[in-house]
């Protein structure tokens, strides 16, 4: 399934408008990046959506547009309110900085294309759901119901849609359901539960969009990490691997295919 977007690369455009293509895309990514973390971060009280003006969070001193530049007031401001003085984490600016660079490596891998969109949906997606996991150790449903709507939204911007989605629902049930019997045989092996359900749902999701090759990829890398991640854990103590999937999910679909396609390569002349 090769998507034809060699028109549209970012290396074929003159340098000034690659240049400004990709600050462009930081920006967007660094505003949605500071939007989610506010979502993801209210969401613990109930509130699905940031309502009114943002707030200090010590003082509660109405915020203006100066306070709230992505990344840029956190650092004029030296991290602190600039009406109580209390500190600001410098998780703000992080969350940031790691959305810019999302949308950053779309634009640059996929161009002036559709596919640019799709991708900065779905990562955007990926990333409210990854707060919200390491927040709350939850995974919700609305946002992994937004990242399939993308996936079916987004075919007909493809070269062959009807193929894409047949591999799609294809690999999201072969892997999804693998990922729910082995939870299942943990779970009866270790009298506990192993793993959430938004965790195979997730899975299921990126399937979509990835088809079957870079999904096995997809699960290799998310093991890895998530072992890296739970490193860190006490023993027995529980940890979110939505996470672990939402970062393997980034190289899976900017690469997936090339990276399949040289690894087979190693074996097959």
């Amino acid at each position: 399934m090769q998507r034809q977007i060699e028109m549209f690369e970012i290396t074929r455009l003159p340098l000034p408008a690659s240049i400004y293509l990709l600050f462009l895309a930081a920006v967007i990514g660094a505003c949605a990046g500071s939007f989610l973390y506010c979502a993801a971060m209210r969401r613990r009280t109930g509130e699905k959506l940031p309502r009114g003006r943002s707030r200090c969070m010590s003082c509660g001193h109405e915020l203006g547009a100066r306070d709230l530049v992505p990344i840029f007031s956190w650092v004029f401001l030296r991290g602190k309110c600039r009406f109580c003085g209390a500190r600001i984490p410098a998780k703000y600016p992080i969350t940031e900085c790691v959305s810019a660079a999302l949308f950053m490596l779309a634009s640059a891998r996929f161009g002036l294309s559709l596919l640019t969109v799709e991708t900065c949906l779905l990562f955007a997606a990926l990333f409210y759901l990854s707060l919200v996991d390491l927040d709350v150790m939850e995974l919700p449903n609305g946002a992994l119901a937004f990242g399939a709507v993308v996936f079916f939204a987004f075919l007909p911007a493809h070269d062959e849609p009807l193929a894409r989605l047949l591999w799609g629902v294809g690999s999201a049930l072969v892997f999804g359901g693998a990922l729910l019997a082995v939870s299942l045989l943990m779970d009866k092996a270790m009298k506990r539960e192993t793993m959430g359900g938004g965790d195979i749902k997730l899975l299921a999701m990126l399937a979509l969009f990835t088809g079957p090759g870079p999904a096995l990829l997809l699960v290799i890398l998310a093991c890895v990490i998530g072992l890296l991640f739970a490193l860190g854990k006490r023993r027995g103590e529980p940890f979110p691997f939505g996470p672990s999937l939402a970062a393997a999910a980034v190289p899976a679909v900017l690469w997936g295919e090339q990276i399949v396609s040289w690894y087979l390569g190693l074996f097959i002349r």
